[in-house]
């Protein structure tokens, strides 16, 4: 690994295996999930970074969301909507809290969530195409 330091990636620094490289964001959001009443929840976050199958949000307010809850991601519309990822234009987003941030003192909240996207990478969509395409082949 010979490049020079301007050119190293944040995986090739910190040894982290990474499917795809996360891309940095600041974008108003909403997190909209369920309690363990049934009661319909939302928070106002701040989508930090963003890669092909997870990313982090900021809270901004709203309650406490438990772990491994189901939860829906959704960017705010806003002017700069085409420097959106393409995930994020299609509206919300399934996703699974799978990290709790630490909690603020001031609030008891945490201060963010790492978040599984639950979609389907683009990798695995296109290996599963191309054995379609071969049977339809196949059978025609």
């Amino acid at each position: 690994m010979n490049r020079p330091l301007g050119l190293l990636s944040t995986s090739d620094i910190t040894n982290e295996l990474r499917l795809s490289e996360r891309q940095p964001l600041s974008v108003a959001g909403r997190v909209v999930w369920k309690d363990a009443r049934g009661t319909t929840r939302f928070n106002s976050v701040v989508i930090r970074n963003v890669s092909e199958t997870g990313a982090y949000i900021e809270n901004v307010s709203g309650a406490a969301i438990p772990m491994y809850r189901l939860v829906s991601l959704q960017a705010e519309r806003a002017d700069h909507a085409d420097s959106l990822p393409q995930l994020f234009r299609q509206g919300k987003i399934l996703s699974a809290v799978y990290r709790v941030g630490p909690m603020r003192p001031a609030t008891g909240t945490p201060e963010g969530y790492g978040l599984r996207l639950l979609v389907e990478p683009r990798r695995r969509v296109a290996a599963a195409a191309a054995p379609r395409r071969v049977m339809a082949l196949a059978t025609a």
